[in-house]
């Protein structure tokens, strides 16, 4: 009989894939315990059809973040801080304040999580950081560390 993996399958196969297997297996535990679906045509074209759109789906989306990364090349994010007495900043720049300077000052939405500043930034002036932004695309971040007296 002829299943379609719902989920990955140990020493079966991955989830999408039609495989070949034996009648009690595939409707005792595959279908019966909702690892698989008969291979039917109609099952067939319709995860063929989800495939397509949610490849669709992922190309708008890597576009959209291409534009992303375009724009954050072109922008710098200014976060103005209190010094101490001997010039250095109280505390250390965060994620948080990052993302919420660059939704304020430019209008994108970020998740602090993408960034990748794995020690606060705790010094003035410029900083290049990391931004994850999904799909494998990498954007640079330039952000300004300005001191208030």
């Amino acid at each position: 009989m002829k299943v379609l993996l719902t989920k990955d399958v140990k020493d079966v196969g991955k989830a999408g894939e039609i495989k070949e297997v034996s009648d009690g297996y595939g409707k005792n535990f595959l279908i019966g315990k909702g690892l698989a679906l008969l291979a039917t045509h109609e099952v067939i074209k319709k995860h063929e059809a989800e495939q397509r759109k949610k490849a669709a789906h992922a190309a708008q989306e890597i576009e959209r973040l291409t534009a992303v990364k375009a724009t954050l090349a072109d922008i710098k994010v200014v976060i103005k801080k209190k010094l101490g007495d001997t010039g250095h900043l109280f505390g250390s720049v965060t994620k948080e304040e990052i993302a919420h300077a660059l939704l304020e000052q430019h209008g994108i939405t970020i998740d602090k999580k993408d960034l990748d500043a794995k020690h606060g930034i705790k010094t003035v002036g410029m900083h290049d950081l990391d931004l994850k932004l999904g799909h494998g695309i990498h954007a640079t971040l330039h952000l300004d560390i300005q001191g208030l007296s």
